[in-house]
């Protein structure tokens, strides 16, 4: 739901709602099958081929073992050791949870620039049709774009419609970490825009981090652009449904356990992105604090006390938001439960001015984006509510609000 500003899908939803009887039957008859993939992915068989390596006659450890495993293993290493693997196994080393960061820096530099290649010679291969090739070469603009000097990317697969993860600040030092988690039409060639900005992954995360720095210069702050899950295309029965959520939250918290450091850590989830954040809750790691939603669908939960989580819980929307129209129940495990900025749910509800429609939270100027900045920074007490009581702040601690 991160691309759709007008409300014709609406009709598309309501219709999967009233026919929910006979999607689930359709379900259960192979309608979701994902289709089968032709041989292993580039990213497989990097993980593969990191299985079956060695580093100075050393056999190198599961690729899928504990965060914390894999971290003693690379501090165990001398940092040539380390730029040796982030050479020769790019993409395992570059989505290893555990790997230190400026190591998965280093690796997914290396099979971006592979992944390059690969693309500018599919721009000339005479086998693909004309738009496969201009595909090709938007794809490998995409590429060149991600390899620029001052850009950090935590996770890449090229796989599919391809998977990326951006790190705005320093995750080592920051003294507090923002997660972004964006909503449906997510993947590789939607991750960053010219044209409305703000409302890609990666203008969320570059907006957010600016924000939370003139909210709080004196906090050093890092923000991840989270699209590292496979996302719905488009308003159909995937966004319907919450497959792509559960999956995404599982990859959502093999993240967040494998941070490194201890600063709290605050969730941002715009559209369906709330939905892969309400699934995720019941098995965060403690150091997460806060779980904001905007423009939500629901968050697979009747009420926030729920979601099975010690965070706080916010919610947002714009009085022009389309989502709002979507019905919010679930039937046959169509819908995603019910609406979190309701007085029923027990979110804190924050105010949304400025935000203009589905995709305006983290433009600048807005008091979404503002509210959005001091809870990343932890200046809970001058959030601004939806109401004019203050209700969203209420019991509060001190330490809370410190």
């Amino acid at each position: 739901m991160t691309s759709f500003d007008t409300s014709p899908q609406l009709n598309v939803w309501r219709a999967l709602l009233a026919l929910a009887v006979v999607f689930v039957m359709l379900a259960t008859t192979g309608w979701t099958a994902l289709r089968n993939q032709r041989g292993p992915t580039a990213l497989e068989a990097s993980v593969t081929a990191w299985e079956h390596g060695r580093i100075d006659g050393r056999r190198l450890p599961d690729a899928q073992a504990a965060p914390a495993r894999l971290a003693r293993f690379f501090a165990s290493l001398s940092d040539w050791q380390r730029r040796s693997l982030a050479r020769r196994y790019p993409l395992a080393v570059g989505n290893m949870n555990g790997a230190p960061v400026e190591v998965r820096y280093l690796a997914n530099r290396a099979a971006l620039r592979k992944a390059r290649a690969v693309e500018r010679l599919r721009m000339h291969d005479e086998r693909l049709s004309p738009s496969g090739q201009r595909e090709a070469g938007r794809r490998a603009q995409r590429y060149d774009s991600l390899l620029a000097p001052d850009r950090h990317i935590l996770a890449f697969d090229p796989a599919g419609s391809g998977k990326v993860a951006e790190v705005f600040g320093n995750l080592n030092r920051a003294d507090r970490v923002s997660v972004v988690v964006p909503g449906v039409d997510t993947e590789l060639l939607t991750f960053q825009r010219t044209v409305r900005k703000y409302s890609a992954p990666a203008g969320m995360g570059e907006s957010l981090y600016a924000a939370e720095h003139r909210a709080s210069p004196g906090t050093r702050t890092a923000v991840i652009a989270w699209a590292d899950y496979t996302s719905p295309s488009g308003l159909g029965m995937e966004a319907a449904t919450a497959t792509r959520a559960e999956q995404g939250a599982v990859r959502l918290n093999a993240l967040l356990r494998a941070l490194p450091g201890r600063a709290p850590v605050s969730l941002f989830c715009h559209s369906y992105g709330s939905v892969v954040c309400g699934l995720a809750a019941r098995g965060l790691p403690g150091r997460v604090t806060d779980i904001a939603v905007a423009g939500s669908p629901g968050m697979r939960a009747e009420k926030a006390a729920h979601l099975g989580t010690s965070a706080r819980v916010w919610a947002m929307r714009d009085a022009d938001d389309w989502i709002q129209e979507v019905p919010y129940m679930e039937v046959g495990g169509l819908g995603h439960g019910a609406d979190p900025v309701s007085a029923g749910f027990g979110a804190r509800v924050l105010s949304a001015r400025g935000a203009q429609g589905h995709s305006g939270y983290f433009v600048p100027g807005t008091e979404s984006l503002r509210n959005f900045a001091e809870i990343g920074v932890g200046a809970y007490r001058t959030v601004a509510c939806a109401g004019e009581n203050g209700t969203c702040r209420a019991g509060l601690s001190e330490a809370a609000a410190a």
